[in-house]
């Protein structure tokens, strides 16, 4: 099962997926020699990139992107735009840190995250607004009007 690598949350949590059951149940001592990978060892492994959520929807007019960046400056955020993709990219750091075993809890996400997608049309990028209030970003995207007929005058030379 070397070939089918584990998301992050099942690598963080040790979690066990079907295939991890099926693999043991088939063959219990190659599961059992290899090294379970412990939370250290992910934090020391190179930095993952979380995933942010966001609502999409849309206006007769634009698609609104909105995600939940609480805790990010603003100067840590990157959106970039192309006509048919979105790019989000950010950074959330801790005001500082603690020892491991004076945590109860450690369910929040610290680090870089990132999202691509793709839009369901084209839009203008020249025309974007993104706003960022109360921990929100909200990415404003006019839509291109495809029906609308421009005129062309033509030149004589």
């Amino acid at each position: 099962m070397a070939g089918n690598s584990k998301s992050f949350f099942e690598r963080l949590t040790g979690g066990i997926t079907n295939q991890d059951e099926e693999a043991e149940e088939y063959a219990p001592s190659a599961k059992s020699s290899q090294r379970k990978e412990t939370r250290q060892d992910l934090l020391n492994n190179e930095e993952e990139i979380g995933q942010l959520t966001v609502d999409m929807y849309q206006t007769p007019s634009e698609i609104v992107i909105q995600t939940m960046v609480s805790g990010v400056k603003q100067e840590d955020l990157d959106v970039s735009v192309t006509q048919d993709m979105i790019n989000i990219k950010g950074k959330r750091q801790r005001a500082r840190e603690l020892s491991e075993e004076n945590y109860y809890y450690k369910e929040l996400y610290w680090g870089s995250f990132s999202r691509s997608i793709m839009l369901p049309q084209e839009i203008d990028p020249d025309q974007i607004d993104a706003t960022l209030k109360h921990g929100i970003l909200t990415v404003r995207l006019p839509k291109v009007n495809k029906e609308k007929i421009q005129k062309i005058k033509i030149k004589s030379e």
